[in-house]
C-alpha cells in the first residue's frame, strides 16, 4: 500500500504537479492531522475549517473527549460536543482520535471520592475507571480509530506522578485502563501520550514503563511523542533517537501534538505541563505586531529539520498531528503565560500558510523551494 503511495506521488512530481495539501504530500508515508476547537468541529469557524478540510486526513479533539467535558458529575455523561466531533471526522472521511480516557488533569475531584468525599479505595476507583471507558469508548467503538489511554503518567525524571490514580491504585492502574479500553473496542488502536520524551531522563522512564506494560500483557499499540518543541530544541538528532527507542519496543510511534515555540520562556525548564501556566503579565511577548522574517525562516527551518526526522523514519510512524490550525488557536498564546503572542504553527492567524508551511511540504516533494 505505501509504495503503491509513494509512486503515484512520485508520477505526480514527475509531470510537475507538485502537491499543494499536506496529507496528499504524505499520503502513504504517514497521516497529517490536527487538533480541532469545539468551533472547528461544529462548522463554525469560517477561517480554521476550510484548511482542516483541505489539508488533513486526521483529527484529534483538544478537548471534548476529556473526563471533565464528557462526564461532568458522577451520574452525568454529556455526549453532545463528542457526539459532533466524531461526526465531523467521519463526514470528511477522516482517521479520527479519542482523548484522552486516563489524565491527572482536567478529572473532576469527585472521581477519586465517595459521597462523603473522602478518597475512594483502589476496588472502588477501578470500577469507577472502568465504567467511564467502557461507556464512552464502547459508544464510539468502531469509529474512533485510536485513543491515548493513558495521558502523561510520568515525571520530567522519569519516575511515576504521584497523581490520585497512582496513588489510589498503584502503578498497574495503566495496565488496568488498557484492558478496560481493549475491552470495549478491541479492535481500537491504544496509545501512551506523553511530553517531553526526547528528554534522556523522562524517555528512560517511559521506555520501561512501556517495556512492563508489554511483558505484562498490555494491549498498547503506539505511543504518542506530544512534540511541544521550542525553537532551540530538542535536536533532530534527539528526535531522532527517541523515535527509534520507542520503535525498537515493537509499538508505532506518532507525533501527537506538535507545535514549535517562538517565543521566550518565562518559566525555568521544558516541561508541557498545563499546571505549570503563570498568572500576571504577557512578558516578555516580543512579537505582538507579527513575527519578523527571520525568525519566520527560523521556524520554517525547525520544521524542515523535523520533518526531515519523520520521513526518514516513516515506517515506523502512522501519524503526525499537529496541536492546532492557526497560531490564533494555539493554547501557547497562554502557555506557560497567559496573553502572549504565539507563532508555533504553520498557518497564520489569518489562516495563510507560512514559510514553515512549504518547509514541511519540501520535505515530501524534493526540489520545492522550502520558504516562501
Amino acid at each position: 500500500m505505501k509504495s503503491l503511495a509513494l509512486i503515484a506521488l512520485a508520477a505526480v512530481i514527475s509531470y510537475g504537479q507538485t502537491p499543494s495539501s499536506l496529507k496528499d504530500a504524505y499520503r502513504g508515508m504517514f497521516r497529517i492531522g490536527a487538533a480541532l476547537n469545539q468551533a472547528q468541529f461544529e462548522g463554525r469557524d469560517g477561517r480554521g475549517d476550510p484548511i482542516v478540510a483541505a489539508q488533513f486526513n486526521t483529527i484529534s479533539p483538544e478537548n471534548a473527549l476529556k473526563w471533565q467535558s464528557l462526564h461532568p458529575r458522577p451520574d452525568e455523561y454529556d455526549f453532545s460536543a463528542a457526539d459532533r466531533y466524531v461526526s465531523f471526522g467521519e463526514q470528511h472521511g477522516m482517521f479520527i482520535v479519542g482523548h484522552c480516557l486516563v489524565w491527572h488533569s482536567q478529572t473532576p475531584q469527585w472521581v477519586f471520592q465517595d459521597a462523603e468525599g473522602k478518597p475512594l479505595t483502589r476496588e472502588a476507583l477501578l470500577a469507577r475507571m472502568r465504567e467511564h471507558i467502557r461507556t464512552v469508548v464502547g459508544r464510539y467503538k468502531g469509529r474512533i480509530g485510536g485513543w491515548d489511554v493513558v495521558n502523561e503518567a510520568l515525571n520530567d525524571d522519569g519516575s511515576m506522578r504521584q497523581s490520585p490514580w497512582y496513588r489510589i491504585i498503584g502503578e498497574d492502574y495503566i495496565l488496568k485502563a488498557f484492558e478496560f479500553a481493549h475491552e470495549a473496542d478491541p479492535r481500537a488502536e491504544l496509545y501512551y501520550n506523553d511530553y517531553s520524551l526526547e528528554n534522556e531522563a523522562k524517555r528512560k522512564g517511559a521506555v520501561e514503563l512501556i517495556r512492563k506494560l508489554k511483558a505484562a500483557g498490555a494491549p498498547i499499540t503506539g505511543i504518542g511523542l506530544q512534540g511541544h518543541m521550542r525553537i532551540d530544541r530538542p535536536s533532530p538528532r534527539e528526535e531522532a533517537e527517541t523515535i527509534e527507542a520507542f520503535a525498537a519496543l515493537g509499538i508505532r510511534v506518532n507525533i501527537s501534538e506538535l507545535d514549535i515555540d517562538v517565543l521566550p520562556r518565562t518559566s525555568p525548564g521544558n516541561s508541557a505541563d498545563i499546571s505549570a501556566t503563570s498568572k500576571g503579565n504577557a512578558q516578555p511577548n516580543p512579537y505582538t505586531s507579527g513575527l519578523p522574517d527571520e525568525m519566520q525562516q527560523a521556524l520554517a527551518k525547525r520544521y524542515g529539520e523535523f520533518f526531515e526526522v519523520f520521513v526518514q523514519h516513516r515506517t515506523v510512524m502512522d501519524r503526525v498531528t499537529f496541536w492546532g490550525v492557526t497560531d490564533g488557536d494555539s493554547w501557547l498564546n497562554n502557555f506557560p503565560t497567559r496573553g502572549r503572542t504565539n507563532y508555533p504553527l504553520l498557518f497564520d492567524r489569518d489562516g495563510k500558510p507560512k514559510p514553515a508551511f512549504d518547509a514541511v511540504l519540501s520535505k515530501a516533494v524534493p526540489g520545492r523551494a522550502q520558504v516562501r
